[in-house]
């Protein structure tokens, strides 16, 4: 996806209205509105996410790219998300605002990969949790469609792990790919700082309790 022909800015210095309860996480959604986060959207294409309820929704008609407005480079970054059966989304991280994401950053899947439309051709690399195309995650730690979920992102240098409702999914560390045809598809690996992002799919998924800790 490219999303790079329009950016909306939301809001360049964000006020909080809570404080996250971890020590060291602030928030980066104040459960209210879209302060401190950029929309970046073809321009033909209506915006693809609101808030409802205390949470960011990725809508079905919708579809562009949700960022903050800071980058981040080695961070812990905890959140709840609830999707359609289904659905399809991805956090972006360590993410530029131009280009797919995927390969010019990093693309952690947020998928409903046991859905029946999926089955037969999905991609382990593809599955809820990996970072697409590059890593596969573990199976067997995401909730049904509708339910709530927790999921943890750690990037730590080349270390990224990925935990679901407290499972380990994805424990990798980027310099063991030596694939040529993978890092030449994504340079984003390479990347040491960027952006979060929100990618939407054209499905419906919710965010909530967004928070983050950046680490040395």
């Amino acid at each position: 996806m490219k999303f790079a022909t329009g950016v909306l800015l939301l809001l360049a210095t964000p006020t909080w209205h809570a404080v996250a309860a971890e020590e060291g996480f602030v928030p980066l959604f104040d459960g209210k509105t879209l302060n401190g986060w950029l929309y970046v959207f073809k321009k033909e294409t209506r915006c693809g996410y609101t808030v409802e309820n205390g949470a960011i929704v990725a809508l079905p008609e919708g579809h562009g790219n949700l960022f903050t407005v800071n980058e981040y480079g080695n961070f812990i970054l905890r959140f709840e998300f609830r999707m359609e059966p289904g659905a399809n989304n991805g956090i972006g991280i360590r993410a530029p605002l131009t280009g797919d994401v995927a390969y010019t950053g990093m693309e952690i899947q947020i998928l409903d990969h046991d859905h029946e439309k999926y089955r037969g051709w999905l991609q382990p690399w593809q599955r809820h949790g990996s970072i697409y195309g590059v890593v596969p995650a573990k199976t067997g730690a995401l909730k049904p469609a509708g339910e709530w979920n927790e999921e943890e992102i750690v990037a730590d240098g080349s270390r990224i792990v990925v935990r679901l409702n407290g499972q380990v999914i994805v424990d990798a560390d980027l310099n063991d790919v030596k694939d040529p045809d993978i890092l030449a598809k994504h340079p984003g690996l390479k990347r040491a700082r960027g952006h979060i992002g929100l990618l939407g799919h054209g499905s419906r998924v919710e965010f909530r309790n967004l928070r983050i800790k950046e680490l040395p």
